[in-house]
């Protein structure tokens, strides 16, 4: 299935808040401020060796010159103070294909962008010392008329193209890059993000929670490996269980039958959408059916935010966390009456 966000337009937010400031702060510090960033001199002979999907690849020293293909891997790259000097566009109007939670951490650089297929020619004239392939759909073909042009780094063996999980992507490239101790830092500083407002709320352990979609007129839940699903995980919450027999594990969706959106009657639905306006999701008959529905436990996560669990990135996640987080707490309150105010706003309100 397509992604409900890749065929629109990004849409900026606010810059200020100090949660946010503070976290890009504190990896600015990390990553710039220190020369190296936690790296690691190689000692004379040794080599950084990695063995993943499409074969062996072997660098002889710490990368410098990145080209980022993946749709997302500039976000741990500028995490661990790489700016890349080429990035692949995904979605969204924002320069150089960087988001509002990672454009601090990309200074004054001017990145090449790539959008749609992958040009050789393009790659060949940055002169990158690594082309990182994880999550770019890059076919093995490609991946060897790349590596022609510099060392590629694709997923690990077994792992689909999009499957790799955000902090073992952080940590990998922070391995390529010689800077692994920039990279535990960055891991754990976004963990601690999630640790505190699981403090802070902890009757959401246990609860259950979906995010769904409604694309092209199909309706559904992400589930299985999807970081939509996993940022849920990270808050505590579990899938309900009647979405649990009908998801695939090796899949990042569920379909659902129009005539029964059961499966997404959890105690939180997350509404997970490329437009703040969602007349679309409005109008669902079924939708009225849903006791979530009834008991104003219904959360948008419109353009901005879908963007950031799209990513679902060491930077993006701690970002739709606090764009979330007071909303899901409006919605799990006990109390019907709460008006949850994302849901208001796009006329999900019962």
């Amino acid at each position: 299935m397509e992604d409900a966000a890749d065929s629109e337009q990004g849409r900026s937010g606010d810059l200020t808040g100090l949660p946010r400031r503070r976290f890009l702060v504190g990896m600015a510090a990390g990553a710039f401020l220190s020369g190296t960033g936690g790296a690691r001199a190689l000692a004379a002979g040794e080599e950084l060796h990695f063995v993943h999907a499409f074969g062996e690849t072997t660098l002889p020293k710490p990368a410098e010159r990145v080209v980022s293909l993946g749709y997302t891997t500039q976000d741990p790259l500028l995490a661990l103070g790489v700016r890349p000097v080429a990035i692949r566009r995904w979605f969204g109007s924002f320069p150089h294909g960087v988001w509002p939670w990672a454009q601090p951490l990309l200074g004054d650089a001017q990145p090449t962008m790539i959008s749609g297929e992958v040009s050789m020619e393009v790659v060949a004239a940055l002169a990158p010392d690594l082309i990182v392939g994880i999550g770019s759909g890059i076919s093995e073909a490609e991946y060897a008329v790349l590596s022609q042009i510099a060392p590629v780094l694709m997923q690990p063996v077994g792992l689909p193209a999009y499957g790799m999980a955000w902090d073992e992507l952080t940590r990998l490239l922070g391995r390529a890059v010689g800077r692994s101790a920039r990279a535990e830092e960055a891991i754990a500083a976004s963990r601690r993000v999630f640790a505190d407002a699981r403090a802070r709320h902890p009757g959401w352990a246990g609860q259950t929670a979906v995010c769904a979609y409604n694309y092209g007129g199909k309706t559904g839940a992400f589930t299985g490996f999807d970081t939509r699903a996993s940022f849920l995980a990270e808050l505590g919450f579990r899938p309900p269980p009647s979405l649990i027999e009908l998801a695939d594990p090796n899949v990042f969706y569920t379909p659902l039958s129009p005539e029964d959106l059961s499966p997404l009657d959890a105690d939180l639905l997350v509404w997970i959408s490329s437009s703040d306006v969602v007349s679309d999701i409005v109008a669902l008959p079924m939708r009225r059916t849903l006791r979530a529905h009834k008991e104003g436990r219904e959360v948008l996560a419109g353009a901005l935010v879908a963007g950031a669990l799209s990513f679902g990135s060491v930077l993006s996640l701690p970002f739709a966390l606090e764009q979330l987080e007071a909303d899901i707490a409006l919605a799990l309150d006990a109390d019907p009456a709460t008006v949850v105010t994302s849901a208001a706003a796009a006329g999900l309100a019962p």
